[in-house]
């Protein structure tokens, strides 16, 4: 395979278990893998890529995406919304796509991911129309060459029965199962250093049944994998739950199987104190959105309380119609902002903001392999160049939260190289864009 000795970084910021940071020193990426890390590394046959000037961290990793969403940014309905008014905007413009608008649209928002340093990300994609399958954001994620973990979304109650989704967008609740199923069987790669991994996710509480939830929660346990859904996003969400459950968003989750090692919720921004000790007392993830959550006015999700208590939490961009940006590397600033906001200057450094971009995402995934900068994990590398003007007077070249770029120097898979000198090596992005143009033109046409 590959034989890489990134040289002479500035620093490695390894994030393992001892939070390591070595100043001017290599890295050494062989077949796939972290081979060794140090100062002075002989190069063998190795091809040289020089960091001088540049700091080194473990690839990002996200943790919560729509990427079909990708084509109907900054749509002028739903600029100023709150999530159901948004939500209701958009359902039709969605149910007007197929299975080329869901390949183009994954294709973009996984290039603007891996241009922000991102090496791994999760889609959660609930909607299926005019022949749409989870099948056509695979085969655009293997075209860009990220990680990738889809999750087989789905709606089953739509507006005649009480929910939000157009009854166009539903699906009957056996064919929901039976797709999973298949999903599962043909894509799922359950190995260390697996490229893809595929998950069960039912889009929310108040547009699928409690039955669908119960049965999603035993087949993913069947077939051993993950969960994952939206929870506690909002006030309205909250009262939704209270008032169609008759109990808070946490004990809905934990009484249909829910809660655990293997399951992740999106938002989490109105958990209550007894619903975060649940999610620690059960290991129990939350992928923080908190870009996405600015923009619907949701609130600040209580990120250093779940820390405090053990909650394990990454980060995510969310649907880029509610975010606008797919760039990990924003949400980590955001994370740490908005937790400085609600709590003051010291509740978050730039160092935890960097560690739930990275580690933290990683562990949210169920990827052990991934996150950190160990011999024998997976060799997925950002180098940032820090010889620019955004950290221009830095005095801590490593705090790429506070002062650093947003955008990749470089970005290794596998030991890869996908992104080189900030451009993408894995897909010409010209006729990508040209695609996504008359694309969203169609859908702002119909």
């Amino acid at each position: 395979m590959t034989h890489t000795l990134i040289r002479g970084a500035q620093a490695i910021v390894t994030m393992d278990a001892q939070r390591r940071e070595l100043a001017d020193a290599d890295l050494r990426l062989r077949d796939g893998v972290v081979a060794d890390i140090g100062h002075g590394l002989a190069p063998g046959d190795a091809e040289i890529v020089s960091a001088r000037g540049c700091v080194v961290t473990p690839g990002l990793v996200n943790t919560h995406h729509h990427l079909f969403q990708t084509l109907t940014r900054a749509v002028p309905e739903a600029q100023d919304a709150l999530l159901f008014g948004w939500l209701q905007t958009l359902y039709p413009i969605w149910a007007r796509m197929g299975p080329e608008e869901i390949f183009v649209s994954a294709q973009v928002g996984l290039a603007e991911l891996a241009l922000s340093g991102c090496t791994m990300s999760s889609d959660h994609l609930y909607l299926f129309p005019n022949g749409a399958r989870l099948d056509d954001t695979i085969a655009a994620a293997a075209t860009v060459g990220l990680r990738f973990h889809p999750t087989r979304g789905a709606m089953s109650i739509g507006q005649t029965a009480g929910g939000l989704p157009p009854d166009a967008l539903v699906e009957r609740e056996a064919d929901i199962l039976d797709d999973c199923d298949r999903v599962i069987a043909a894509f799922h790669e359950p190995a260390e250093g697996a490229m893809v991994r595929v998950g069960v996710a039912p889009c929310s509480p108040f547009s699928v049944s409690r039955e669908l939830m119960r049965d999603a929660a035993l087949l993913a346990r069947d077939k051993g994998v993950r969960l994952h859904t939206h929870l506690a996003e909002n006030d309205e969400d909250v009262a939704f739950s209270i008032e169609t459950f008759g109990c808070r968003p946490g004990q809905y989750a934990e009484d249909l199987g829910w809660t655990g090692e293997d399951v992740w919720h999106a938002h989490c921004v109105k958990l209550d104190a007894a619903e975060i000790d649940l999610f620690a007392r059960t290991g129990t993830g939350v992928a923080h959105c908190p870009c996405s959550n600015c923009r619907l006015g949701s609130g600040i999700a209580p990120v250093v309380a779940m820390l405090d208590r053990g909650v394990p939490v990454g980060l995510g961009v969310d649907g880029s119609a509610s975010n606008d940006s797919s760039r990990l590397s924003d949400e980590a600033r955001q994370a740490m902002l908005l937790q400085r906001v609600a709590m003051g200057a010291d509740a978050m450094s730039a160092r935890t903001a960097l560690e739930l971009a990275t580690r933290g995402g990683a562990r949210l995934l169920g990827r052990e392999d991934c996150g950190a900068l160990e011999v024998g994990k997976c060799a997925d590398v950002a180098i940032w160049d820090v010889s620019g003007i955004e950290s221009a007077g830095s005095w801590d070249a490593a705090a790429l939260c506070l002062a650093g770029p947003r955008l990749v120097r470089d970005l290794f898979v596998e030991g890869r190289r996908i992104v080189r000198d900030g451009v993408l090596t894995t897909l010409d992005l010209g006729p990508v864009l040209e695609r996504q143009r008359r694309l969203a033109c169609g859908l702002i046409d119909g």
